[in-house]
């Protein structure tokens, strides 16, 4: 049987990515007038630079080749989440301790938005500070989305 093209890219890309210190992030395919692939990382340690992202990419590229992945052409992109993707791995929150996020989470009353600085970030919560003093704390598992604020 057949993988699924998604989670055998993740397989293939997992090791290439960790070789140059990072993480995987996401991999997204979305079909245009050919498939797009996206190759989502990150690292805990520096920003995401364009010469890692070639590397992934030229050695990715000669596996999804040589295991036929794709039947019709193809793109393969390797990049940084950016901005304005929301954070999905708790290595991304530690990454972005002390700035500025949005944080969409679940509450008795529903959804509720809290916009602070990440003060806190543990395996179980994260800390958010609205206010000197006023502090909103979340369990990860309460979290819907959160996206960091660019500086203006």
């Amino acid at each position: 049987m057949k993988k699924e093209p998604i989670q055998h890219i993740k397989e293939l890309a997992e090791p290439i990515v960790q070789q140059q210190d990072m993480f995987l992030v996401d991999v997204e395919i979305k079909q245009e007038n050919m498939s797009v692939v996206w190759i989502l990382v990150d690292s805990e340690t520096e920003d995401v630079k364009v010469d890692r992202c070639s590397k992934i990419s030229r050695e990715l590229s000669f596996l999804v080749e040589e295991n036929e992945i794709f039947n019709t052409p193809y793109r393969l992109n390797v990049s940084s989440p950016g901005l304005s993707r929301p954070l999905s791995d708790i290595r991304q929150y530690t990454k972005n301790k002390g700035r500025k996020a949005l944080v969409k989470y679940k509450s008795n009353e529903g959804f509720e938005k809290v916009e602070g600085t990440l003060s806190l970030i543990s395996p179980e919560r994260i800390v958010v500070e609205v206010t000197k003093g006023n502090d909103t704390e979340i369990p990860f598992e309460d979290i819907v989305e959160t996206k960091i604020v660019p500086k203006i």
